[in-house]
């Protein structure tokens, strides 16, 4: 067994002992709450009421592992995730599937347990709940005589005093009515006061009376006894003993109830299955030779030479005359005769169903019992592959949020396996249905779920859930078709929000971009990718060589716009953004205020930042400062570059897009200065564009991290750069970069590098394996590059074409 598999058992069997504690614990007190009825006023001792719980928890085993699995699984990926456990092994090549493995095989374990337990403990369990509560229920309630009430609770006797002292147990105004020879009140005790006692075996009650009466009739009662004799003896102290029965917990023999269905084994209920099965398929037999032998049916198998039957004449009859009569008395005599005929066949049917109801009956529990022991074992495993992708999938560890989620698929569980039970002891549904619907239920959501994690996907995207509401809503309503947007932009960043305005339900009335150039060494006129997507949907295009041409601008009026969105165009004047009624807005690829102009992308990364994110705001007079309406933050990952940033901000822009627009539409729009987002001393960095100068490395005066992160902000595009000459060369190379990783001085791989006291800006070399440029606190790895001429390529191909690389220098 690897580490990794002995750290993942371990993380995870110590939630899997605690959840299912707790839920035997909750599931006994469950069971506890409904027996406690049975339980109160018995005086059991606490070993027997421990006794009767314990039985009662290992009955629920079977329940509670299914949900231990489910929560533990949950808990043991969700808190990996929470503390970026599953993020370091997942980076370390090592996918979400190799991560599983030693779950799933402690899953497959604990469902092996679960059968096991079904099949050995819960049958034993279930005969002594059988056998306990028949004990229990036999014995009598506990003495307690209450004050001012006449207690009959002791066979034969009534109690009745008129106070008690709690402390001393004294008993006050005490009178014994003794009903033992059932002639009535013949026999009555009084006493000032009195004390009880039982005896040690429970099977006598003893009273010492003190001052007191002692009333006895002893005539018999009947018709020739007219003598009334009454005999009074007065005491000053007396002691009454009064015989009890059933008082004391006897246990009885456990092999009582070993017959019922959940007391057996699995080898047990197959035989009485088959010994059942057997006797249900003799008595059909039986009755249907009854019901065949009937006079009436007889004719039906006058033809079949297998019939055990001497054979009948042929049936005299014409088919003209049947059912016609002579007169009426013969037809009511033959109606009440049919109707004799049919209750009789009603009756033998009736006899037969009520004589096979048992046999059905327990036929119908025993299948189901026996699918039980394997369905609840499976179950163990299906809840696994809901627990434990959900884990990886929400990331939060604990019995906060996975407690909540793992009691709602459970309960799911639950109602169903109840609910297809019930179905299946009724005749609704057959056997394995019965057991196994509440897994086939499952199962599906399982396997999406566990396809879902395995895929690095959210389960509900909610922000689509959000714009499909939406629509239904806007085509109840209408209220989008009469909303006309303006949109705006030119490059590929500006594609994806338009896309998501357009299946969020909203009319683009035109698209405004910028006119078509030609470039290249050809001369090609090339189209804007703004402008190739409205092509292609067939949405009116304006691309004005100038925004402030009076013609463009009447053109824009004549749309009569309710919005213009913006997204990565150029600078507009006061009388265009002014133009909608209900404003301009902007997506800004950057936490405004931070990263004003034209590159916020590259920017962020080259200054090092951790978080960036995409801002909505509405357009003034100046660039990029308007109100903000909404703000999203993504966190710039180290593998991260400008492209794939782009990438994400523009999918996370594209969604929040949608959302403002609803936004402004809804009227609930809330707009902050952007001073208002700036914290004490905060200084704001500016997003200029990118310049030649810039992209140029110079690795003599910047150091290894910012290196990396000019390298990260500028690729793919424009590409940071540096430039090779040795001597001999008439020209210098020049080399772009488009990967690059920084090892520090300090860093225990520095030395595997045979850096020795290089100059920044010196070329680091084996020749074969690593190319790489000294700075001043360690050693810039060049992974990604492309000479002047060249493709693109790693080190090591790169090396293969460039000979003696140490002998170059930095120009």
């Amino acid at each position: 067994m690897k580490i990794l598999d002995r750290f993942i058992i371990k993380s995870f069997i110590g939630p899997f002992i605690m959840v299912l504690l707790i839920v035997v614990f909750i599931l006994m007190m469950q069971f506890l709450w409904l027996y406690i009825d049975e339980l109160v006023g018995k005086g059991l001792s606490l070993g027997v009421i421990l006794e009767f719980l314990g039985w009662g928890g290992a009955t629920m085993l079977p329940l509670a592992l299914p949900l231990a699995t489910l929560l533990a699984s949950m808990m043991t990926l969700g808190t990996m995730g929470e503390n970026n456990e599953l993020l370091a092994i997942k980076a370390a090549g090592i996918s979400l599937q190799r991560v599983l493995i030693p779950l799933i095989c402690m899953s497959m374990a604990i469902s092996v347990g679960a059968f096991f337990a079904s099949n050995n403990l819960t049958p034993v369990a279930w005969n002594k709940i059988f056998t306990l509560r028949e004990d229990i229920g036999r014995k009598k309630d506990e003495i307690k005589i209450p004050i001012g009430i006449f207690y009959d609770g002791v066979e034969g006797y009534t109690l009745r005093i008129d106070g008690r002292n709690d402390k001393s147990g004294m008993m006050y105004g005490v009178m014994v009515y003794n009903h033992s020879g059932k002639r009535g009140n013949e026999s009555l005790t009084i006493a000032d006061s009195g004390s009880m006692k039982m005896s040690p075996q429970k099977d006598y009650l003893i009273f010492n009376l003190y001052n007191g009466i002692s009333y006895d009739e002893t005539n018999t009662k009947k018709y020739r006894d007219t003598t009334y004799q009454l005999q009074q003896i007065d005491f000053t102290s007396q002691e009454l003993v009064i015989p009890l029965e059933n008082y004391t917990f006897t246990k009885s023999s456990e092999g009582k109830y070993s017959d019922q269905v959940k007391a057996m084994k699995l080898s047990r209920l197959s035989s009485d299955r088959d010994s059942i099965g057997r006797h249900f398929d003799s008595t059909i037999t039986n009755q249907k030779v009854k019901i065949m032998a009937h006079s009436t049916l007889k004719y039906l198998k006058q033809y079949d030479s297998n019939f055990n039957v001497q054979t009948l004449p042929p049936l005299q009859y014409d088919s003209l005359g049947v059912c016609t009569w002579p007169n009426l008395p013969r037809e009511r005599d033959a109606l009440q005769e049919a109707i004799s005929k049919a209750n009789e066949h009603i009756s033998m049917l009736t006899s037969f169903s009520r004589e096979t109801y048992g046999d059905i009956f327990l036929l119908r529990r025993i299948d189901i019992e026996i699918l039980k022991k394997f369905s609840q074992a499976l179950a163990c495993f299906v809840l696994f592959f809901i627990g434990a992708p959900l884990g990886a999938i929400i990331r939060k560890g604990g019995l906060g949020t996975p407690a909540i989620i793992s009691v709602l698929f459970f309960v799911l569980y639950w109602v169903v396996d109840i609910s297809s039970t019930k179905l299946q002891n009724d005749g609704a549904v057959n056997a394995l249905v019965g057991a196994f619907l509440s897994t086939f239920v499952l199962a599906p959501i399982g396997a999406f779920i566990t396809w879902k994690a395995i895929n690095d996907s959210s389960i509900l995207d909610m922000d689509a859930f959000k714009i499909a509401v939406r629509r239904f809503k806007n085509k109840i309503t209408g209220r989008l078709r009469k909303v006309k947007i303006v949109y705006m932009g030119t490059p590929e960043f500006a594609v994806p929000p338009l896309d998501e305005l357009r299946k969020a339900g909203y009319k683009i009335s035109a698209i405004v971009t910028v006119a078509d150039k030609a470039s290249g060494r050809g001369l090609k006129v090339n189209e804007s990718a703004v402008k190739k997507y409205a092509v292609e949907h067939k949405i009116p295009v304006l691309q004005p060589v100038s925004l402030k041409d009076p013609e463009f601008i009447a053109e824009l009026e004549s749309l009569k716009p309710d919005l213009f969105v913006v997204v990565a165009f150029r600078m507009l004047p006061e009388v265009v953004w002014k133009m909608p009624r209900l404003g301009t807005i902007n997506l800004h690829a950057s936490l405004l205020p931070q990263y004003r102009g034209a590159a916020p992308i590259n920017w962020a990364i080259i200054n090092g930042e951790k978080v960036t994110g995409v801002t909505t705001f509405m357009i003034d007079k100046e660039i990029d400062t308007g109100k903000v309406i909404l703000q999203e933050q993504i966190k710039i990952q180290p593998e991260d570059n400008a492209g794939t940033m782009h990438d994400k901000l523009c999918e996370t822009g594209s969604k929040l897009l949608v959302r403002t627009v609803d936004a402004i539409i809804d009227g609930k729009l809330e707009m902050r200065r952007q001073d208002m987002l700036m914290s004490d001393g905060e200084i704001l960095r500016p997003a200029p564009k990118l310049t030649k100068e810039l992209c140029h490395i110079d690795f003599r005066h910047l150091d290894g991290k910012k290196a990396v992160d000019l390298i990260r902000g500028l690729s793919p595009y424009p590409g940071a750069f540096f430039k090779l000459y040795r001597d001999g060369m008439e020209n210098d190379s020049s080399i772009k970069v488009f990967e690059a990783e920084f090892i520090a001085s300090t860093d225990g791989r520095y030395a595997s590098y045979n850096v020795r006291q290089a100059e920044p800006g010196s070329i680091i070399s084996d020749g074969k394996h690593f190319l790489g440029i000294s700075v001043s606190d360690g050693i810039v790895l060049l992974k990604d590059i492309q000479m002047a001429g060249k493709k693109r390529m790693g080190a090591e191909a790169f090396l293969l074409g460039f000979r003696e690389p140490e002998s170059y220098r930095i120009a």
